[in-house]
């Protein structure tokens, strides 16, 4: 019996210890040619195609996109079968806003509404703060059927984020909603709501991240461990870092936080064989999700990227919004 005992508590060791290993990420990456360039129309031509956010759903890959127009920045959405021909798919832009700024979408599903929902940030008049702004469709497929941007966070007095956050991004575990979003100043914000309340409830803003760090912060659950993963952005020659908790409300350690060490960077990309090399900075993407719920789950064992670049000597002499920002999709480079 004692030599039994022994066994058990040599392979519930073993056990705990397994479930302490930190999530392996790729160490090298190889990115695709541009999957979605700036459309070039007559009537509001885009100088960019940036942040997009992914599902797929009934066979179709769903994009939702910033584009920047000559005099403002909107959501743009498309969709196809096959990522070889998602520039040939129509591009829409959303009519969820009147403002000239509304941008940096994400998308899913939210399974006890029975709706999709498209967050995003919507710059208002007169505010110190932006909108957290979403709207609703029960129809993913349709870009017209989005209902107009009602505020999540309004940048009113009872508003609870300090001043200047942007990227804002919400996943759920089963009790709680959960939103972050970052300020240019190193700091990753968390606030939260009951699932019953959600989209609203979101009183209360706490520090989840202090480190050096951008924006667009990215957060998901990993499949078939205890575990969530963010993504954040590094200023500069973009590149992303990435951190590790065992839940949404839990201390974030880093995995791949320096610019030698990085989840994708400049250090570690290359283009795909046949690739003309496009692109050294690695900006605001997404990771591809195994589902299109409210989890944001994703396949350890099937990371991809799919991230806004260009090459960092073509921003020289340019403001930020004259960018031109082209999306492509990073693989792991195979051993």
């Amino acid at each position: 019996m004692n030599r039994l005992l022994s066994l058990a508590l040599i392979l519930t060791t073993c056990t705990v210890a397994s479930a302490q290993e930190p999530l392996q990420l790729p160490k090298r990456w190889t990115y695709s040619a541009p999957l979605i360039t700036p459309e070039v129309r007559e009537k509001d031509p885009s100088h960019a195609q940036k942040d997009p956010t992914v599902v797929y759903f009934e066979g179709k890959w769903h994009v939702f996109m910033t584009a920047k127009l000559p005099d403002r920045s909107v959501i743009e959405y498309c969709s196809f079968t096959d990522w070889n021909d998602a520039d040939k798919a129509p591009k829409t832009i959303l009519p969820v806003s009147e403002s000239n700024y509304y941008c940096a979408p994400q998308v899913f599903y939210f399974t006890p509404h029975k709706k999709w929902y498209l967050i995003y940030q919507v710059g208002m008049p007169m505010q110190k703060k932006m909108w957290v702004a979403y709207s609703t469709t029960e129809d993913i497929s349709d870009p017209t059927s989005w209902t107009q941007a009602a505020p999540i966070l309004d940048g009113g007095p009872d508003d609870p984020r300090p001043a200047g956050g942007l990227d804002y991004w919400i996943i759920c575990d089963d009790a709680k909603a959960y939103l972050f979003y970052t300020t240019l100043n190193g700091k990753m914000w968390r606030l939260w709501t009951s699932i019953e309340q959600f989209p609203n409830g979101f009183d209360h803003c706490e520090l989840a991240l202090e480190d050096k760090i951008f924006e667009a912060s990215h957060t998901y659950r990993v499949q078939g461990q205890n575990k969530y993963l963010t993504l954040i952005e590094e200023n500069g020659r973009r590149y992303f870092k990435a951190y590790e908790a065992d839940s949404l409300d839990g201390k974030w350690t880093p995995l791949a936080a320096t610019a030698k060490n990085p989840f994708a960077a400049y250090s570690n990309i290359e283009p795909a064989e046949g690739v003309e090399p496009w692109t050294d900075n690695v900006s605001h993407g997404e990771l591809i999700r195994a589902g299109h719920d409210q989890t944001l789950t994703i396949d350890p064992a099937d990371m991809r990227f799919i991230f806004q670049g260009m090459w960092d000597k073509d921003k020289q002499g340019k403001g930020y919004g004259k960018f031109s920002w082209r999306i492509g999709m990073l693989t792991p480079k195979a051993d």
